[in-house]
């Protein structure tokens, strides 16, 4: 949601001008943005309601930003497979991502995210977390949101 109320306030390079790169050193980095290049701006978002189906439902139209619980040691360490809901430590969040899919592996269903720690962690930089009701498996279900304009 902070995100989003500041792309409300604020123009925002495109990837194609401004295209993402995680560091390896964990330092935080020089800002190069070139202000005349600033060309996305987000006039308004929706929340998506905190129900599988809908979110699923939201997914499947385009990527939202999903906020989550990212301090388990499970999620630190995750490489393969559904992150479960008793994995995850939590459903305090502290971490923004991008759910992109969804899906069932053995039978459980699942939300693919896309973490920003570069493809060296997790699954290829994907994450798979168990579909759940409730505030979901690491709280991914309480905020969920994509751009409508």
């Amino acid at each position: 949601m902070w995100a989003w109320n500041y792309a409300k306030k604020t123009a925002l390079d495109s990837e194609a001008s401004y295209p993402y790169t995680s560091g390896t050193t964990y330092v935080a980095g020089t800002c190069n943005v070139d202000v005349s290049a600033e060309e996305l701006k987000d006039k308004s978002y929706s929340k998506v309601d905190e129900d599988t189906t809908a979110i699923k439902t939201a997914i499947a139209q385009q990527p939202c930003s999903v906020a989550i619980n990212a301090t388990s040691r499970a999620f630190s360490n995750y490489s393969s497979g559904v992150l479960s809901v008793s994995a995850c430590g939590g459903t305090n969040m502290d971490h923004a991502v991008a759910a992109v899919g969804y899906g069932v592996e053995n039978g459980e269903g699942y939300y693919l995210v896309r973490n920003s720690w570069g493809t060296s962690w997790g699954d290829a930089g994907y994450v798979k977390i168990a579909q759940a009701d409730g505030k979901g498996a690491c709280g991914i279900n309480q905020m969920v949101y994509y751009p409508t304009a």
